[in-house]
């Protein structure tokens, strides 16, 4: 599928074939360890066992690094040099450990706040990274409409997250890459994508830039929570702004970035499902422009704006374009081959289909052009998303995240969010299968992110080693694996860090 950035003349390659086949394909058919854990109560030593094969320092190792560092706070020299040398020490055991331990690669998610801007504060939370055995970081740089860069370099629409007076200056971002690689960690930039966040939402001159369904609604009355506003794909302004802000945070130079909701809001209820064109978030005057701009003849043309409009077409519809248009054949539009057999029921069923890949084909745009100044500066791009979010619900419905994740590009890293939820393995072991089947044909790299926290069940998923032992079992391909989150590990430490305690 050729990618045109920036264009609405994307081909889109539709697979004819029978209905049967396109809802049992889904969406293709139409897209073509720190101390505290060591002294945890209730932990076996059975458990701590298991953990500490995972590359986790012992309790000695992590209390003797602590000292030093609170020592050189208080400007204690030789502790300074001290505190250098075991973090040097211990970058390289972890290097090791991890070159002769499944999984070479063991990345942590995290959150920073304005208080982590304090003296100090960074290599606390890194170390804490590190004693847990991860040689890899993502660290959140654009979420609910603020960005991790300086206030006084911040080229975006979006506020900096370090907004309290003298903070101007400091670069957070700039700092944990600097900081974790002297800790032997490979550090990403992880952003929200197409939910560009409350804040940006109430912008006078952004309001164009919302995705709107046919309703006349956007994500903020649609998702319950009132904060995520998500954007329109095929819109010039949210394409600039994004692009701007991918490379501004690329001049930090991370070992790689994530892109985060690449997708379409979900609903609660009868709403999590698109059954109908009004469904769809293509109702943006730039998605519905591209829309109109795939029709082939002006009988084309018409035919689309009258299903978007009303939402279904009818047999005085077609009486209306043969009227309007004598010299032209049949209505044609991108990806379709007319039939002599063409009934009003079955020009309705193509033109719902070309509205579905239309929104998806938005998506697919919207990360091409995100990750492409990755692409051009060498940094490693991956694409987080829902295994299942991609999915044909009962007779020609969809999932209305239209994630399609199985057309996303196999140079990108696949990073799918496996979290459910079933008391056991079962469910999330599932959904990597479904990811791996999913990337077998392009060869995606594909790493899971697993929800949960060392020697412990939380909210009914069972314990990292737990899922971490299912996982190497029935993957041992996967090489790769991240956790989320860092806050779930130290709740404790997270809530001081967010208050300043």
């Amino acid at each position: 599928m050729g990618l045109v950035l920036g264009s609405a003349s994307v081909p889109l390659q539709i697979f004819r074939t029978s209905q049967q086949q396109r809802l049992s394909r889904g969406l293709v058919s139409l897209l073509m360890v720190s101390s505290s854990l060591i002294s945890q109560v209730g932990m076996t030593q059975s458990a701590q066992a298991q953990t500490l094969a995972y590359c986790q320092l012992n309790a000695e190792a992590i209390a003797e690094k602590e000292s030093l560092r609170t020592s050189s706070l208080k400007g204690n020299k030789e502790a300074l040099d001290g505190y250098k040398a075991i973090v040097n020490k211990h970058a390289d055991s972890l290097q090791q450990c991890r070159r002769r331990t499944w999984p070479r690669d063991q990345a942590i998610w995290l959150r920073l706040y304005p208080c982590d801007a304090k003296e100090g504060a960074v290599d606390d939370i890194l170390d804490r990274i590190v004693n847990r055995g991860y040689n890899q970081v993502y660290v959140e740089v654009f979420f609910d409409s603020q960005v991790l860069l300086p206030a006084s370099d911040n080229p975006t629409p979006w506020a900096s997250a370090l907004r309290n007076s003298g903070t101007e200056n400091v670069d957070l971002l700039a700092q944990v890459i600097q900081k974790g690689h002297e800790r032997g960690l490979r550090v990403y930039a992880w952003m929200f994508t197409m939910n560009f966040g409350y804040s940006y939402s109430q912008r006078s001159d952004r309001q164009r830039v919302l995705a709107r369904n046919g309703r006349g609604e956007t994500s903020l009355s649609f998702v319950k929570d009132g904060s995520q506003a998500f954007v329109d794909p095929y819109n010039q302004q949210a394409k600039t702004d994004y692009y701007r802000l991918v490379q501004a945070v690329l001049k930090r130079k991370p070992d790689g970035i994530l892109f985060d909701y690449i997708r379409y809001p979900r609903g609660s209820g009868s709403d999590s499902v698109a059954t109908r064109v009004e469904d769809l978030w293509i109702y943006g005057d730039a998605a519905k422009q591209a829309l109109y701009d795939r029709a082939l003849n002006s009988k084309g043309r018409e035919l689309i704006q009258r299903y978007i409009s009303k939402g279904s077409i009818n047999s005085s519809d077609i009486a209306a374009i043969n009227s309007l248009y004598p010299d032209e054949g049949a209505p044609l539009w991108q990806g379709r081959n007319p039939s002599g057999n063409d009934t009003v029921a079955s020009l309705q069923w193509q033109l719902w289909q070309l509205s579905v890949a239309h929104a998806a084909q938005g998506v697919l745009d919207f990360l091409a052009l995100a990750s492409l100044p990755a692409q051009r500066s060498g940094i490693k791009a991956g694409a987080v998303f829902f295994p299942d979010a991609n999915q044909v619900v009962g007779r020609g419905g969809f999932d209305s995240r239209l994630q399609p994740w199985d057309r996303f590009p196999s140079s990108l890293e696949w990073h799918p969010m496996v979290y459910g939820v079933c008391g056991n393995t079962g469910c999330i072991d599932n959904l990597v299968k479904r990811t791996l089947d999913g990337a077998l044909s392009g060869g995606a790299q594909v790493i899971p992110a697993l929800a949960g926290a060392w020697g412990q069940s939380v909210s009914n998923r069972p314990s990292l080693e737990a899922q971490m032992s299912s996982l190497r079992q029935f993957a041992p391909q996967v090489n790769s694996v991240s956790h989320f989150a860092f806050s779930w590990q130290e709740p404790q430490f997270d809530r001081d860090r967010k208050f300043c305690q």
